[in-house]
């Protein structure tokens, strides 16, 4: 039987897409008969999971001393294949959750709506040792010296590493990334939810609200903002009654004055952090994430299983998922308040939205972002490199 390790800075489903992917990635690989574990430096220990620091003080820990640990387990237990989610050289295959740190790095600059706040950030990441022990370690992971392949969740992703290292053909192989699509939603809970919104603002009562979903943990990176100035202008140009459903975050924090600026009060509700999206998606109409940058969504993906139109931008690997004007729209720009507010109105159409689902569902995409799909490339990945291990 295969053995894989996969590696993972913190092994705890709540904290994340990244997480919860390993946690789903590793089950579909058992289930396709190889013996993956997961070797994680803190988190929780499972039958499954083997946690190495634990002991270490803090939540984080730094990349040489995991790396350290790392060592000393390997030496101790054999894999036939060492598969990280961090840029680790002693890995066979890197698999960045969050595409390139450089990269990252530059859009995260991007997504702040000031001049003088994107100076600031550029000057000062460099503060950031943490981040740039990782930048480091990415680079040194790409060198010529290394063998390691990068498993990009996206040609997006892939072209990253083209740019920023040069890294060639050969030691990239794209794996879109994948959510499990068995998970249904529970249709008590959804109910309850769907009534919560509605009791929570005051839609007039011969409209029928449009629910576009906005699910992010860090909503200045996904675009909230400029989804709020085009809100604003569909708000008044359309017979329809839109409302902005957003998930994932805290607290909206400075949000709520342009909120209160744009007098979108009774068209914009915030449910707070969430578990997970599938309850909130199956009462909504269309997904929208007009973000800066996203390897690849698991959220759109999660949309599109569903069934549901999509919004989102060049700059999200998700958007390679499916087909502009048919199943969604791809924005080259999430600055562009004109071409997010014509697909927002766009999808304010019930036949416009009813056309989109059906192709949808039509053209199967929810078998296209299937875990098992992903685990079955993965798997071919790791036979290629134990086949030119072998003297």
């Amino acid at each position: 039987m295969l053995k894989v390790a996969i590696i993972i800075e913190r092994a705890e489903i709540g904290l994340g897409g990244a997480e919860r992917s390993v946690s789903e990635l590793t089950a579909e690989l058992r289930d396709q008969g190889t013996e993956a574990t997961i070797l994680a430096a803190k988190g929780t220990r499972t039958e499954n999971t083997q946690v190495l620091c634990n002991l270490l003080r803090g939540k984080r820990t730094s990349l040489k001393f995991f790396e350290n640990a790392l060592g000393e387990h390997l030496q101790q237990n054999h894999y036939d294949i060492i598969h990280s989610t961090l840029p680790l050289s002693i890995a066979d295959i890197y698999q960045p959750r969050g595409g390139s740190y450089k990269e990252a790095v530059l859009r995260n600059i991007a997504s702040y709506p000031y001049s003088l706040q994107r100076c600031i950030k550029q000057w000062t990441h460099r503060l950031n040792t943490r981040r740039t022990e990782y930048i480091n370690a990415e680079k040194r992971l790409c060198s010529n010296d290394n063998k390691t392949v990068v498993a990009a969740l996206s040609n997006t992703v892939r072209q990253q590493f083209q740019k920023h290292y040069q890294l060639p053909d050969n030691r990239i192989a794209v794996i879109p990334n994948a959510i499990n699509i068995q998970l249904q939603p529970d249709e008590g809970a959804a109910t309850e939810l769907k009534e919560s919104i509605y009791n929570s603002i005051s839609i007039p009562r011969d409209k029928k609200p449009v629910l576009f979903l906005f699910a992010a943990t860090n909503p200045r990176l996904k675009g909230l903002r400029p989804l709020l100035w085009a809100f604003r202008k569909i708000t008044e140009n359309t017979d329809a009654y839109p409302v902005l459903v957003i998930a994932g975050a805290k607290e909206l924090g400075s949000y709520h004055r342009l909120i209160k600026l744009f007098r979108l009060g009774n068209h914009v509700v915030s449910l707070g952090k969430l578990k997970g999206v599938r309850n909130a998606l199956s009462i909504c109409d269309a997904a929208v994430l007009p973000s800066y940058y996203d390897p690849c969504s698991r959220f759109i993906l999660e949309a599109i299983a569903a069934g549901k139109p999509v919004i989102t931008t060049r700059y999200n690997g998700a958007s390679e998922r499916y087909e502009h004007l048919r199943h969604g729209f791809v924005l080259n720009e999430p600055d562009n308040i004109d071409d997010l507010t014509n697909a927002l109105m766009h999808f304010c159409n019930s036949e416009k939205l009813e056309l989109a689902h059906n192709t949808i569902i039509e053209d199967n995409l929810r078998d296209e972002v299937s875990i098992k799909r992903h685990a079955e490339k993965l798997i071919e990945l790791y036979n290629k490199i134990i086949a030119e291990k072998k003297p």
